[in-house]
């Protein structure tokens, strides 16, 4: 006896096992799906019209606009008037991140990883909005002091200062990055 009788065999008990096979009827193919519409950020633009309606209706406090010491840094072995660049807002702003009701762990690890990616990106100027910790009892503003001591750890930080009135003040600071 052969491989070949074997395989005939074992094809005819299979066959004798299974009985009569009928073929399965084709699925017909998917109709095509439309088009999806473009996402629209519809959170995002309610937060926008949020923001306008409470500055039109809320009274200002004064005492609120500016509070806080203002925090800078500047690189040993970096000229003066590079920090006095970046204090005068001659560095373009390219990226952002907002830390606001992030606790300690979460915002150190934003931190970590924003910068980073910035570097990446080739985004050497930018801001982090610590907030002002006007809610932050008798700690003192939390977020501002661990954003300034972060800061001043990194090789990677040139310079930094508190942001100017219109970019948040004391409540943001504009970090100078070394190039990757």
């Amino acid at each position: 006896m052969n491989d070949r009788d074997d395989s005939r065999d074992d094809a005819r008990l299979f066959r004798d096992a299974v009985g009569p096979v009928r073929p399965l009827k084709q699925a017909p193919p998917a109709p095509p799906s439309r088009p999806r519409p473009a996402p629209e950020p519809v959170q995002a633009l309610r937060d926008e019209a949020n923001v306008r309606h409470e500055l039109l209706t809320h009274a200002i406090d004064p005492s609120a606009i500016e509070a806080g010491d203002e925090i800078v840094y500047l690189k040993q072995g970096q000229p003066p008037r590079l920090l006095k660049r970046l204090r005068r807002g001659q560095f373009s702003v390219r990226a952002e991140l907002d830390l606001h009701e992030m606790s300690s762990a979460v915002a150190r690890e934003a931190i970590r990883l924003f910068l980073d990616d910035c570097r990446r990106r080739g985004e050497l100027c930018v801001r982090i909005v610590h907030g002002k910790g006007l809610r932050s009892k008798a700690n003192g503003p939390v977020l501002k002091q661990l954003t300034d001591a972060l800061l001043r750890r990194r090789a990677d930080v040139l310079a930094f200062t508190s942001a100017r009135p219109a970019q948040g003040g004391t409540g943001a600071v504009i970090v100078l990055l070394q190039a990757g």
